[in-house]
C-alpha cells in the first residue's frame, strides 16, 4: 500500500485528472449526498500526515530574512487581492466560485514549496520556513481576509470559520507535532527522518485524491447541466497562476541570489489548497462545494505548472552551482 501510495504522490499530474473524471462519473450515475459525511474524516487524513513531518523548529533560525521578508509580503499583500479582484470580474453573480478563488490565494506554501524549490536547486532551508511561516501565518490570517472581502456577498461566520481552522490547522499540527516527537525519542532523528518521516505524506495525498472525488461527484450534475463550466473556472485560475509566476520571479530575479530566488518563487506561487480544500468543504455548507471546485482545478495547474517551471529555472536565474 505504501508503494502504491508513494506512486501516486509522484503522478498527481495524472493522479487528480483520473479521480476527477471518476467522481463526475459517479455523482451521474449514483446517489452521492451520502458522500458528505466523509469530509470530516478524509480531512483529518489530508491534512494530519503532513503535519507530522513538519519541523517548527525552522521559524526560529536565522538567515534568509530577505527571502522570507519578500514571500510573506507577496503572499498576504498582493495575491489575496489579485484573486479578490479576478473573481469579483469573472465571477460577479456566483460569489462561491469567487470564495474558492481567495481561499486558493490566502493559504500559501505546503509540501510542495519545498519538493519542487529541491528539485530546482534552490535554498531549502528557505522553503522549509517559508512553509512552515505561511500555513501559521495564513490560518491565522485566512478568517479575517474572508470576512472583510467577501463578507458582503457570502454569509460568514468568523468564529465558525476561526473553529474549522483550529479543527483542520492547528489540532492536526498538534497530534502531528506529538507523533513526531514520539517518534525520534523511540527511534532517534536520524531514523525518523530516513524511516518513519516518509512514510506519512502519501496518505495525505490519499485524503486530497478522496476529498477531489467527493467535490467532484457533488457538483457533478451541475456541470452536466452547464458543460461550459470548467473552462469558465479555468481562466481565472491561470490568470491568477500566471501573475503570480511573473511577480515572483521578477521580484526574486532582481533581489535575491539564486537559492533564495527560486525558494521565493516557489514559496508564493505553491499554494496549500489540500487546506484551502478542507476549509471550503468543512466552512461553508452546502454552497462550499462550489469553492471546492475552483480549489480542485488549482490542482491540475499548479502541480503542472510547477513541472513546467523547474526547467525554466536555470535560464531564469543562472545554472545551479557545481555540487
Amino acid at each position: 500500500m505504501q508503494k502504491l501510495l508513494s506512486l501516486i504522490s509522484k503522478n498527481l499530474i495524472l493522479a487528480i485528472p483520473v479521480v476527477m473524471v471518476a467522481g463526475f462519473v459517479a455523482g451521474l450515475l449514483a446517489p452521492v449526498g451520502w458522500l458528505k459525511g466523509l469530509i470530516v474524516p478524509l480531512t483529518f487524513l489530508m491534512v494530519y500526515p503532513m503535519m507530522v513531518t513538519l519541523k517548527l523548529a525552522k521559524v526560529l533560525e536565522g538567515g534568509d530574512l530577505r527571502a522570507q521578508g519578500l514571500a510573506q509580503a507577496i503572499n498576504f499583500g498582493i495575491i489575496p487581492f489579485v484573486a479578490y479582484g479576478l473573481g469579483v470580474f469573472f465571477f460577479p453573480a456566483q460569489p462561491y466560485y469567487a470564495m474558492g478563488l481567495l481561499l486558493a490565494a490566502l493559504l500559501p506554501t505546503s509540501g510542495m514549496t519545498i519538493s519542487w524549490t529541491g528539485f530546482a536547486g534552490g535554498n531549502l532551508g528557505a522553503a522549509v520556513k517559508m512553509t512552515v511561516l505561511g500555513l501559521i501565518l495564513g490560518s491565522l490570517a485566512t478568517p479575517f481576509y474572508v470576512r472583510w472581502l467577501m463578507g458582503a456577498s457570502v454569509p460568514v461566520d468568523l468564529w465558525a470559520v476561526f473553529g474549522q481552522i483550529v479543527f483542520i490547522v492547528f489540532l492536526p499540527m498538534l497530534a502531528g507535532h506529538l507523533t513526531q516527537g514520539h517518534l525520534v525519542r523511540k527511534y532517534g532523528q536520524k531514523a525518523f527522518q530516513a524511516e518513519w518521516g516518509p512514510r506519512f505524506p502519501p496518505w495525505s495525498t490519499l485524503g486530497v485524491l478522496g476529498i477531489v472525488f467527493v467535490a467532484m461527484a457533488l457538483k457533478a450534475q451541475q456541470l452536466a447541466d452547464r458543460p461550459g463550466e470548467l473552462a469558465h473556472l479555468l481562466l481565472p485560475l491561470l490568470a491568477l497562476y500566471g501573475i503570480n509566476y511573473l511577480l515572483s520571479t521578477v521580484v526574486a530575479r532582481l533581489l535575491l541570489p539564486r537559492g533564495d530566488a527560486i525558494a521565493l518563487v516557489y514559496g508564493t506561487v505553491m499554494r496549500n489548497l489540500s487546506i484551502a480544500l478542507a476549509l471550503a468543504m468543512n466552512a461553508f455548507g452546502g454552497a462550499g462545494s462550489e469553492a471546492a471546485l475552483v480549489i480542485t482545478l488549482a490542482y491540475v495547474i499548479q502541480v503542472q505548472s510547477a513541472a513546467w517551471y523547474v526547467k525554466l529555472t536555470d535560464r531564469l536565474f543562472g545554472k545551479r552551482p557545481a555540487a
